[in-house]
């Protein structure tokens, strides 16, 4: 009968741990199925930096106020209710941001983590949990032990003063005012430690005793000092000219009071040394650009006055250097850009530079590949009033495209004007193309100069040819276009288009390419002999070791040798 029952026992034991593995199941597969998503932000995103600045806000509360209502007393009995509520408020969000940690993504392999289990596994082994769950502590709670006179048991909360760096940080690293932004984090740096300085120096005053003597705080019972306003202003008055070195304060009397004011010089010194180094150093890299600019003007300078140059070509000269400037085109791009990977250097060309390149005819159906490679080979120019870009009859070695100024096409005498380009124009197409027959061959057919200061982008010949290398298609409609304009303007001449290439152009291809062969032979030649001499080498190496090395007895000689020789042999052999 007990057997029976057992066997009752285990069958629906068996049966329960079924339907549970079951339930497992399901519930496990339909996870799959539909996942449940969980809103992950992006440590590099929007939500991140936003948030950051919310929880600034509680951090700088406790960073300035805790420290004031601890000292000075009215302060913390008048408003207590307020202090509650933002107590209050303030521990949300510091709860309310340790689950933000929880959901905040970071990066493994490339890619934005966002598992919940990893998130908060990271999270929680972290230094940073810690110091979060130290913050937390709920030392309010003290308050019923020792009263509500001390709100420096909130000091705890202090520990998450990183947030407000980190927000600081990603501020200045998105801000176009960077050095703006350092400076006033200094001067809230310097206002929060004269600050600190200035609660201690009236807690200080409050141990010895108000009035004792002349370096602590005045008696409050006189009604000129005692008012809350005159307590703190006359202690961050005496904390910023005792930390800032300036003096001008009552002398200390006792021997508490030197050491007090002995270490508030040191910390002075310190802090304030770091801080004026830092502004400083900021200052410079704010006039770096101008000093760099200057000494470039200086070095023209000292040029033209060297080499004798007239006083109206030096004057043209400065005024090209001060509308640089003033207009902000005293810049190198490729400098700037050089720290850049290719791939974003071509996308910030494409965006700045594209749509003046497209706005070229024979560029307007071109592959996208190669107006790629374009973009990056154009070079700003900056042209002063009256300077001539070309001259009839120069060699055309480069193509213009007008950004912004007016250019004219002017006669020989150079006043009179027969056509005013503007912006998005441009110019020099078809002499950088070479077309056979084209009766301006690859000269200029007109005059143009500069009305007022132009700013041009310049495309070599060099550069067009190097990047049609890798597109032959697209050379071969480049060159169709340019045929089509010259006949359009009836400077192409068909017959001598019609006779194909030019023997004198097959014959340079030819020298060129079998001098390009002559040098690979050259190389080739210089790496088999390399290659044989290092062969040579290892081989006189391996046998200067062979010779080295004794090779082992052979069996039959150990037999044949005596007991205490194949011992010795033995041994050896082991070593």
């Amino acid at each position: 009968m007990k057997q029976e029952v057992r066997q009752q026992q285990d069958f629906l034991s068996f049966s329960e741990e079924t339907k549970k593995k079951k339930k497992k199941e399901k519930k496990e597969r339909k996870e799959k199925k539909d996942p449940q998503e969980i809103t992950v932000f992006d440590p590099a995103g929007n939500s991140y930096y936003h948030w950051l600045f919310i929880i600034t806000v509680p951090v700088m509360y406790n960073w300035t106020l805790i420290i004031a209502r601890a000292c000075f007393e009215e302060l913390q009995s008048d408003y207590l209710f307020l202090w509650f509520i933002l107590d209050f408020l303030s521990d949300s969000l510091y709860i309310a941001d340790m689950v933000f940690r929880t959901r905040t993504g970071y990066l493994e392999q490339g890619l934005l983590v966002k598992d919940e289990l990893k998130l908060r596994e990271r999270y929680m082994k972290s230094f940073q949990f810690r110091l979060d769950v130290a913050s937390m502590v709920p030392t309010d709670v003290l308050y019923l032990l020792v009263g509500t006179k001390y709100p420096e048991i909130r000091l705890n909360k202090l520990l998450r003063f990183n947030r407000m760096l980190e927000f600081f940080q990603r501020t200045e690293t998105r801000t176009n005012y960077p050095n703006a932004l350092r400076i006033s984090n200094l001067v809230m740096y310097i206002v929060i430690i004269i600050h600190w300085n200035a609660c201690l120096y009236y807690s200080f005053s409050k141990a010895i005793g108000f009035g004792a003597d002349r370096f602590v705080y005045p008696d409050p019972s006189d009604p000129e000092f005692g008012r809350l306003v005159r307590k703190y202003a006359y202690s961050m008055y005496w904390s910023t000219l005792t930390l800032t070195t300036i003096g001008e304060t009552p002398p200390p009397v006792e021997n508490s009071e030197y050491f007090f004011v002995v270490t508030d010089f040191l910390v002075g010194v310190l802090i304030f040394a770091t801080i004026v180094g830092n502004v400083g150093s900021m200052i410079t890299n704010m006039n770096a650009a101008r000093a760099d600019f200057q000494a470039r003007i200086d070095a023209i300078k000292q040029y033209m006055s060297f080499r004798k140059v007239t006083k109206d070509l030096e004057k043209r000269v400065i005024k090209w250097f001060d509308f640089l400037w003033t207009n902000k085109k005293a810049v190198d791009e490729r400098e700037v850009l050089k720290y850049l990977p290719d791939k974003l250097r071509a996308e910030i060309a494409i965006n700045v530079h594209l749509d003046t390149l497209k706005k070229v005819r024979i560029f307007a159906d071109c592959e996208a590949g190669l107006l790629v490679e374009l973009v990056l080979k154009l070079q700003p120019q900056v042209y002063s009033p009256g300077d001539y870009i070309c001259k009839k009859g120069d060699i055309g070695r480069e193509m213009y495209i007008i950004k912004e100024g007016k250019l004219a096409v002017v006669a020989d005498d150079g006043v009179t004007q027969f056509v005013v380009l503007s912006d998005g124009s441009y110019f020099g197409e078809i002499s950088i193309l070479a077309i056979k027959g084209s009766k301006a061959g690859n000269r200029r057919t007109a005059n143009i100069r500069s009305i007022g200061y132009s700013d041009l982008f310049c495309l070599s010949k060099d550069d067009l040819m190097e990047a049609l290398t890798e597109y032959p298609d697209a050379k071969a409609i480049l060159e169709e276009k340019g045929r089509q304009i010259l006949m359009k303007d009836g400077l192409l001449d068909l017959e001598v288009a019609a006779q194909g290439p030019d023997p004198k152009e097959m014959e340079e291809k030819v020298e060129r390419m079998s001098s390009s062969l002559d040098v690979l032979q050259t190389r080739y030649a210089r790496l088999l002999a390399e290659h044989e001499a290092t062969h040579s080498k290892l081989k006189h190496r391996v046998s200067r070791l062979e010779r080295k090395v004794v090779p082992p007895p052979r069996a039959d000689q150990l037999s044949a040798a005596p007991p205490s020789a194949a011992l010795d042999a033995k041994d050896e052999e082991r070593k």
